[in-house]
């Protein structure tokens, strides 16, 4: 009996879509005993294969028999799930590059999962670019899925889908893209009703990031204010320690460093509570910047914590964030008084940034600078913060940029170079909007115009009775006189 056409063409389709997604060719398929045209007979759904046809294309497909016939395969399909849940593992633990890959070998039999195991795919494919600084094609995938009718706003999804795109926008320097999608996705929760969980503090913390990264500090310390108590009434560990580490970082850029460190001590409090190595390394390198930019720097200390924070980074951190570890130990080595080696692990640190002009680059060649005048290498420290200020001048200005600025200006007037500082200094003003103002025009008097003296001869003498009508002088008197 011959099958159904709807049966051979149903094997038809799935081989076409199997061979293209491997990037094959009819001629790949074809042998001794298929030749091309019936390849293509047999994906137009004009012939059906027989038996031994249809096994040995499955293999160069890379499927099975079951699922070319009737595209369904168990056996598959489980395979597939493990290694979904070894990517997620993967990228759980900072193997971004393993994790990669195996969501892109799921995602190579994408009809063969069922449509959450699908969406969860790409959302790992997702994340896994953001942590390898892939941001463009990560907030492809990130668009792709949120705006998705099948993502249910104010669900946990939609949820992780905002949050990852407000710190991609953050770290693509689109400020003003990442807070659009902060508030339209705060005032959706807000519109729904629903009760406070974990994700609307997540979200509402890396809104606040932005909040301080553009400078709005008011109303990034309202929102943090808010946050804290919404995370310490229903949060998680993890939860209400990210509010209270992003709370201490805006405290600190409102100049409020004692209640910062006192936050940020209770972030770690919590977080050491949690399985998260990545954000309790993060947290102590933060705190360890602190203890160093505080009215009473702790250099010993805060070396300490940035060395552990470097050793745990090293293991399930991105490159970038290994980077500013090495960054961090620098400077506080430095501060320590060991310019020499700081000199070695500033330079180690630039090696590790894959972007060069970025305010991070410009802050490790500031302390590479420092270092080196402090071993009394000033010409190649003069190199370094030459190079640090061509980069910082290509940089969109900022509070950032205003912060370095004004890092260069104090080093210039510690080194008793006024005019390198002025100059610094205005630059700081210029970032945040304060231009200097123009040079007023002098302001020029009218003379009054030259009387032409009168020759002696034609005055007249001075009679008794013409020195009379004239006044008598008034006496100076001094001071004390009076």
């Amino acid at each position: 009996m011959k099958p159904p056409l709807s049966v051979s063409s149903g094997i038809g389709r799935r081989l076409r879509e199997q061979r293209r997604r491997r990037g094959l060719n009819q001629q790949d398929l074809a042998s001794e005993d298929i030749s091309v045209s019936y390849v293509s007979l047999i994906e137009t759904g004009k012939r059906m294969p027989s038996p031994a046809v249809l096994e040995a294309l499955a293999d160069r497909v890379g499927c099975s028999v079951e699922y070319l016939r009737t595209g369904r395969d168990d056996n598959r399909g489980k395979e597939l799930r493990l290694k979904l849940a070894f990517a997620d593992i993967a990228l759980r633990n900072g193997a971004y590059g393993e994790a990669l890959q195996s969501y892109a070998e799921v995602l190579e039999s994408a009809p063969l999962l069922d449509a959450p195991a699908l969406r969860r795919a790409k959302l790992g494919q997702a994340l896994t670019m953001e942590r390898l600084g892939r941001t463009e094609p990560a907030l492809h995938l990130l668009h792709a899925l949120y705006e998705s009718p099948d993502t249910t706003p104010g669900s946990a999804e939609w949820a992780q889908l905002a949050i990852a795109l407000c710190r991609c926008y953050r770290a693509a320097g689109d400020l003003g893209m990442s807070i659009e999608i902060g508030e339209k996705a705060t005032r959706t929760l807000d519109d729904l009703g629903l009760e406070m969980t974990d994700d609307h503090v997540q979200l509402g913390t890396a809104l606040m990031g932005c909040y301080q990264l553009r400078g709005n500090l008011p109303r990034a310390h309202m929102l943090a204010a808010r946050l804290v108590e919404t995370a310490d009434s229903t949060g998680s560990r993890a939860t209400r320690g990210s509010a209270y580490w992003n709370a201490g970082l805006v405290a600190h850029s409102r100049g409020r460093t004692s209640e910062a460190l006192a936050l940020i001590e209770r972030a770690l409090v919590l977080m050491a509570q949690t399985d998260n190595v990545r954000h309790q390394a993060m947290l102590k390198g933060s705190y360890g910047i602190l203890l160093l930019e505080s009215h009473a720097p702790e250099p010993a200390r805060a070396l300490r914590l940035l060395k552990e924070a470097r050793r745990d980074l090293a293991e399930v951190g991105t490159a970038l964030e290994c980077a500013l570890a090495e960054t961090g130990v620098a400077w506080a080595t430095l501060r320590c008084g060991r310019a020499e080696e700081a000199v070695t692990l500033a330079e180690r640190a630039l090696g590790l940034f894959s972007v060069q002009d970025t305010v991070e680059v410009v802050e490790a060649r500031f302390i590479l600078g420092e270092a080196l005048f402090a071993t009394g290498e000033s010409g190649r420290g003069e190199s370094a913060f030459q190079e640090a200020v061509r980069q910082l001048g290509r940089l969109a200005p900022g509070r950032k940029t205003s912060k370095l600025w004004r890092r260069l200006g104090d080093f210039w007037q510690h080194q008793g170079r006024s005019a390198e500082a002025l100059g610094a200094y205005q630059q700081a003003l210029a970032g945040v909007g304060l231009h200097p103002l123009p040079a007023p025009e002098p302001v020029l008097t009218e003379h009054p115009p030259a009387i032409e003296p009168v020759p002696t001869e034609q005055l007249p003498a001075a009679g008794p009775a013409q020195a009379e009508r004239l006044p008598a002088a008034e006496p100076v008197l001094t001071e004390r006189q009076r």
